[in-house]
């Protein structure tokens, strides 16, 4: 085995039926879980399910974002009338 006595590493008194792919630690029957063919353990799968599940829900405009929007569109309207104003000269 990769690590230690071939013992499993959420639970030393059982013993090791494979390794993790992920994280390469020894891990019992009722630790293994198969997805997409490999044996991973718990918390690696859970990361590999996290991964997959793709990008987090939209969250509402906060206070701080809004006001960022209005100074960003100050910015830009004042840019307009600077360039408005040297173009008028």
């Amino acid at each position: 085995m990769i690590q230690g006595s071939g013992r499993c590493h959420y639970h030393p008194e059982r013993a090791g039926l494979g390794v993790c792919v992920e994280c390469r630690r020894v891990i019992c029957r009722e630790c293994t879980t198969q997805f997409e063919g490999i044996n991973r353990c718990a918390s690696c799968l859970a990361q590999r399910l996290k991964a997959l599940e793709g990008p987090g829900e939209r969250r509402e405009w906060s206070a701080a974002n809004v006001v960022l929007a209005l100074v960003g569109m100050g910015l830009v309207w004042g840019g307009i009338l600077l360039v408005a104003q040297v173009m008028a000269n």
